[in-house]
């Protein structure tokens, strides 16, 4: 009997433990907290050949500056883009802000601002398309538009083409190479109510604008392939949009929106926004920010709702459309994202 309780308590043990462990594997809610401004934003996640891991580029907003008037937006201004990194998928560390050449950017880095980076790989070269507002404004003005940069490192970046897409506010890319080889991108224009508009590119240089694809005001397109199906999926502000299409041309609009109710967990308390999506094999990981609002932190604090943080879900499928169950105990990126030899 003596035996068969310490072999008890042995299986007890090793229960536990495999236990522990699972929840150890869990990636962290939040995924990533920016350490010196607190105000990630806008992913966009790349794997780095030559350093074998993954990378988060993001909009690092200036959230713990306060500012006497509360509709002063300078914070959201003046940003960078931060670099972020992982050898194991779970634990993201900071790198430092990606460096660009001053004279495609928008100047010096005190006087420029730098959103929603968007990197692809192609053919042993990274393309970035980084949105540029010239100068730092207390107010939703200026002009805006798309610089697109390439490098073989992630590290150094060369100038290529400022984007002519008939705008002045141009702001947001996403960008795809479809299966006859052209590229098309998305993006969002302020002078045209907001809306999203498609354009297409033999050669990444030349872009031709193809309309609008949304009837209203939306922000943040991503455009990925997953199951067989072109997606899409933009920040409406109340929830993200979701449209579905064969060729990612004539789209489908989801009934409903992704992360539009607030998750029940802590640094997850409000909707879901501008997001990035990696498919890797079969499944699919949407990196979103969620604003700190809705937090215990807040209610001592007047500027705290400033603070974002990103956040990791997994994508399925149900009845053909995408789903997400933010609640759900955070996915296990250890297999997929960790760090290649």
């Amino acid at each position: 009997m003596p035996a068969l309780l310490s072999l008890s308590r042995f299986v007890f043990a090793l229960v536990l433990a495999s236990l522990v462990h699972v929840a150890d594997a869990q990636a962290p809610r939040p995924l990533y907290r920016d350490p010196v401004f607190d105000g990630a934003a806008d992913a966009a996640v790349v794997f780095n050949k030559q350093r074998g891991r993954w990378e988060m580029f993001y909009t690092n907003r200036r959230a713990t500056q306060r500012l006497d008037d509360p509709k002063d937006v300078s914070w959201v201004h003046g940003t960078r883009i931060g670099i972020a990194s992982t050898q194991d998928g779970n634990t993201w560390h900071r790198e430092g802000d990606a460096e660009f050449p001053a004279e495609c950017t928008g100047g010096t880095p005190e006087r420029s601002t730098h959103w929603a980076p968007e990197i692809i790989e192609h053919e042993g070269r990274y393309h970035l398309w980084l949105t540029v507002v010239p100068g730092i404004h207390s107010r939703w003005t200026g002009r805006r538009f798309l610089q697109h940069l390439t490098s073989t490192d992630l590290r150094r970046w060369q100038c290529a083409d400022q984007l002519e897409l008939g705008s002045q506010r141009i702001i947001d890319a996403s960008v795809v190479r479809l299966d006859d080889g052209r590229w098309r991108l998305w993006f969002k224009d302020e002078a045209q109510g907001s809306r999203l508009f498609a354009a297409e590119s033999a050669d990444l240089k030349q872009w031709k604008v193809q309309g609008p694809i949304t009837a209203g005001a939306a922000e943040g397109p991503k455009v990925f392939r997953f199951k067989g199906q072109w997606w899409l999926v933009a920040d409406l502000w109340r929830g993200l949009l979701v449209m579905r299409s064969a060729d990612a041309a004539q789209w489908q609009e989801q009934p409903t929106r992704l992360l539009a109710e607030p998750g029940r967990h802590p640094t997850d308390l409000a909707k879901g926004q501008h997001p990035d999506v990696v498919v890797i094999g079969e499944r699919a990981f949407i990196f979103y920010f969620v604003h700190q609002g809705n937090e215990a932190a807040a209610s001592g604090d007047d500027r705290y709702h400033q603070r974002s943080v990103i956040q990791v879900a997994e994508l399925t499928l149900n009845d053909g459309w995408l789903a997400v169950e933010r609640d759900a105990p955070p996915p296990d990126l250890r297999h997929l994202f960790g760090a290649k030899p």
